[in-house]
């Protein structure tokens, strides 16, 4: 009703202006056709009659200019001096505006004159005083009308709006919350996935986008609900894979008193193989109940470590043409822990040498570190063939950033938590046809005190 009330303003003041001007050209016509009766009997009129024609007209005189001559057909005694002249033979839109607002707010009656062309040219023009008293009154009058015209046609638009909006608009809105509540009571259910329908483009693309991710939703609730049984398979193996294991670890210590030289030297890899498989397999009981625990801090050499996995890979490479390359300082000690270090690059260089052998080409694997005054780095590089697309998007993501055909993508996920338990990062730093690189930083010290232990 504002707007369309606003609209009628708009026009009002056009409207009224041209109201003024047809009402003074109609007095002008009256005035003009009294003239010519009069003119018509070339003789002296009656007061009375001069008086009644002039009162019919609503003007106090009219002069006519005929031939030249400027000749007063009738006249009558005027109330006031004129106040000002009015030529409405071509008045401009600005003027007649200007006026007509003028006569609105000024209640005084005044006397003016106005100027005007004679109908079907009957002279060369034609003038009459007037008071401004009667003509302020229509205009009001007329005023009015259009107001309470303009208030029926908003009511009326304002009703005929609300009853469109409410079908074209609410009707569709309240649709689609009422199927997001019943969407919400059960997001597992494919079945309740919205399916656009709305005529209006806008409520068309949130009811497509609303689709989209409702979809996703369900698709991730599924997923979690897959991995939740998953899980409670992977407990459950993990408990028995842990006594088989515990099994084979007593036999692997008494190998490790046998005479034979290589049984030596293999023994104690073997041990310490079994050994992390069991603490690997005691930590997955606890998988569903928090994250992996705090690292347990000590000083040790890098070196060691790092020369340890290096063969436990070439052991496994075989007879693939896979080089090892190291550059670790011999004296370089860090801050960490040990056996979540070891997971963390056993993952890294695995991963690398399990895709160099997919490539079916000679390739190098290189491991180095340093210290810096902030921590340690140590990274992992290889010139094998890069990671896909679709593990660079998800890197770090469990179950989806799986960099090989076959993998689960829990690998590099596990590592960076690890790392992130250290409170370092493990960060990509290139890929590409050339190889992969991949860096570790681990602080001097963490961020969390009750994290740290004695050196």
């Amino acid at each position: 009703m504002l707007f369309v009330m606003l609209a009628e303003v708009l026009i009002f003041v056009p409207s009224v202006a041209r109201f003024r001007q047809d009402y003074i050209l109609s007095r002008l016509e009256r005035a003009q056709i009294a003239s010519l009766a009069l003119l018509a009997t070339d003789e002296m009129i009656d007061e009375n009659l001069e008086r009644e024609l002039l009162e019919n007209a609503e003007v106090f005189n009219v002069v006519l200019r005929r031939d030249e001559v400027r000749q007063l057909v009738l006249s009558s005694p005027i109330p006031a001096p004129i106040w000002r002249s009015y030529d409405l033979r071509a008045p401009s839109a600005f003027e007649l505006i200007r006026d007509a607002v003028a006569c609105l707010v000024d209640p005084t009656d005044r006397t003016i004159r106005v100027i005007g062309d004679p109908v079907r040219q009957a002279g060369l023009l034609i003038e009459a005083t007037m008071s401004t008293a009667p003509l302020r009154a229509a205009m009001i009058d007329y005023g009015l009308r259009i107001l309470g015209l303009s208030a029926l046609i908003s009511v009326v638009t304002a009703t005929l709006l609300f009853l469109a909006v409410r079908q074209v608009l609410v009707a569709p809105i309240r649709r689609l919350v009422s199927q997001m509540r019943l969407y919400a009571e059960a997001p597992e259910d494919a079945r309740r996935v919205i399916e656009p329908d709305a005529d209006v483009i806008e409520l068309r693309e949130a009811e497509e986008a609303l689709r989209s991710m409702e979809r996703q939703l369900t698709g991730a609730l599924k997923q979690k609900e897959r991995l939740a049984q998953l899980g409670g398979g992977v407990a459950k193996v993990s408990h028995d894979l842990r006594n088989i294991l515990t099994t084979a670890q007593l036999l692997a210590d008494r190998i490790e008193g046998s005479d034979d030289p290589m049984v030596k030297r293999s023994a104690p890899k073997l041990v310490g193989s079994i050994s992390r498989a069991v603490a690997l397999c005691e930590s997955t009981l606890t998988f569903g109940k928090a994250d992996e625990p705090p690292p347990t801090l000590a000083r040790f050499m890098l070196a060691g470590l790092v020369r340890d996995i290096v063969e436990s890979e070439r052991l496994a490479s075989g007879e693939a043409a896979v080089e090892f390359l190291t550059d670790v300082p011999a004296s370089l000690t860090i801050r960490a822990d040990q056996e979540q270090l070891h997971r963390v690059l056993t993952n890294l260089v695995r991963n690398a040498r399990q895709a160099i052998e997919a490539t079916e080409r000679p390739g190098t694997i290189e491991v180095g570190a340093g210290e810096e005054e902030h921590g340690w780095w140590i990274r992992v590089g290889d010139t094998g063939p890069g990671l896909p697309e679709r593990a660079r998007d998800h890197l770090f993501q469990p179950f989806q950033g799986n960099v090989r055909k076959g993998g689960a993508g829990l690998g590099l996920a596990i590592a960076a938590e690890l790392v992130r338990g250290h409170g370092g990062r493990l960060e990509l730093l290139k890929t590409g046809a050339d190889g992969t690189e991949f860096m570790i930083h681990l602080p001097r010290d963490l961020a969390a005190p009750s994290l740290a232990a004695p050196a």
